[in-house]
C-alpha cells in the first residue's frame, strides 16, 4: 500500500515554531528580558527566516535550527542585545545593519528623527546635518523621505564609522540618495566649517547619560562606552554641540537634540541662555519623559562669530 508523504512540519525531527518560541519566552522572562515573548519571536523569524507574523505557518525547526535557536536565546537571556543578535535594528522605515562598536539605535530616537524629517520638508533642497550619527540611523531616516535634501553625517569612532558606512551603502543600493560621510568630532570648535551659516536642520543624539547612571545589562555590556556617558552630569558633549550648531545654522535654521530624560530642563535653559536661540521648546517621548529639545537660530541680530576662517571639512 502506497503511503501519503508526510509534510515536513509533521516529521519527528521537527519542533513546532510555536511551541519553542513559548520555551524561550519562558527563558528570557526569567532572565529579566523585558516583551520576552515579542523577542523570543523575533529570534525564531530569524532562524527559521520568515516574517514574524508567518511564524505561525512554518515549518518548524529542524535539529540545527533548532539548536541554533537555543544558542541564540541562551545569549539574549545572558543579556546580549537582540540587534547583536540578528545584526539588524529597525529605524522608521529602515532596517540597518548593527553589532559590537555602534550604538544600537533606540525606538524613542524615532521621534528626534521624525521631527527632523518634518523640518526639513518646509524647506526646497535642505542641508540637513547628522551629529553624533553612530550607525547612521538619524542621517539615513532624513534621506529616505525626505530626497531633495543634502544629508551630512558626522562620526568619530572609527568601529561606527564602518557601520554607519556600510549602512549608507546598503541605502544607495536601495535607491536612496547618497549621504555625505565625515570623520570627525562634534566638540571640535572648527567641526564642519565648510557649512557656517548654511545648515538649514541640525540634529543630534550625542552621549547623554550621567556617569552615575546605572545604566541595563545590553547597554553597560555591549553599547559603546564614548557613546552613551556625557560625563558626570551628562552634559559633556551636549554643550559644544549646541554652541557649535549656532554656528553653522543659517538664520532661521534649526536644531533638535535628544538628552537624557533627568534633562528636561537644563538643556533647553542652556539653548535659552546663550542668547542666539529662539522658540527653544521641550519634547516628551509616548512615556512623557522629556526627550529631546529644540530650537531655532535667531533671524535677527549679529551673524554668529566663528572666530575661525571658512574651510572644508574633512571626510
Amino acid at each position: 500500500m502506497t503511503s501519503l508523504p508526510r509534510h515536513p512540519s509533521e516529521g519527528a525531527e521537527r519542533e513546532r515554531a510555536t511551541s519553542a518560541v513559548a520555551r524561550a519566552a519562558r527563558t528570557l522572562a526569567a532572565a529579566g528580558v523585558e516583551s520576552a515573548r515579542a523577542e523570543a519571536e523575533l529570534l525564531a523569524a530569524y532562524v527559521l527566516d520568515v516574517p514574524r507574523g508567518r511564524l505561525a505557518l512554518a515549518d518548524g525547526f529542524d535539529a540545527g535550527q533548532r539548536d541554533r535557536f537555543a544558542a541564540l536565546v541562551a545569549r539574549r537571556a545572558d543579556r546580549e542585545p537582540l540587534q547583536h543578535l540578528t545584526g539588524r535594528a529597525g529605524f522608521r522605515h529602515l532596517e540597518l545593519a548593527v553589532g559590537p562598536g555602534v550604538f544600537v539605535p533606540r525606538p524613542e530616537t524615532e521621534l528626534l528623527a521624525g521631527w527632523g524629517v518634518d523640518q526639513a520638508r518646509r524647506r526646497s533642497a535642505p542641508l540637513v546635518v547628522d551629529l553624533c550619527s553612530g550607525s547612521g540611523a538619524i542621517a539615513l531616516a532624513v534621506a529616505q523621505e525626505v530626497p531633495g535634501a543634502r544629508v551630512v553625517a558626522v562620526e568619530r569612532s572609527p568601529a561606527a564609522l564602518a557601520w554607519l558606512r556600510r549602512n549608507a551603502a546598503a541605502r544607495v543600493a536601495a535607491g536612496d540618495r547618497p549621504i555625505e560621510v565625515v570623520a570627525a568630532d562634534v566638540t571640535d570648535p572648527q567641526l564642519l566649517a565648510g557649512l557656517v551659516d548654511r545648515v538649514d536642520v541640525l540634529l543630534c543624539n550625542p552621549p547623554y547619560v550621567p556617569r552615575a547612571v546605572a545604566v541595563p545589562p545590553e547597554v553597560a555590556g555591549h553599547d559603546p562606552d564614548e557613546a552613551v556617558f556625557g560625563g558626570a552630569d551628562g552634559l559633556d558633549v551636549i554643550r559644544p554641540v549646541l554652541a557649535r550648531a549656532v554656528v553653522l545654522l543659517r538664520p532661521g535654521g534649526v536644531l533638535g537634540v535628544e538628552h537624557d530624560d533627568t534633562h528636561g530642563a537644563a538643556v533647553p535653559a542652556l539653548l535659552a541662555a546663550d542668547g542666539r536661540y529662539t522658540e527653544v521648546e521641550e519634547h516628551r517621548d509616548l512615556a512623557g519623559r522629556a526627550r529631546f529639545a529644540t530650537a531655532s537660530r535667531r533671524a535677527d541680530g549679529p551673524r554668529p562669530d566663528t572666530g575661525l576662517a571658512w574651510q572644508t571639512g574633512s571626510s
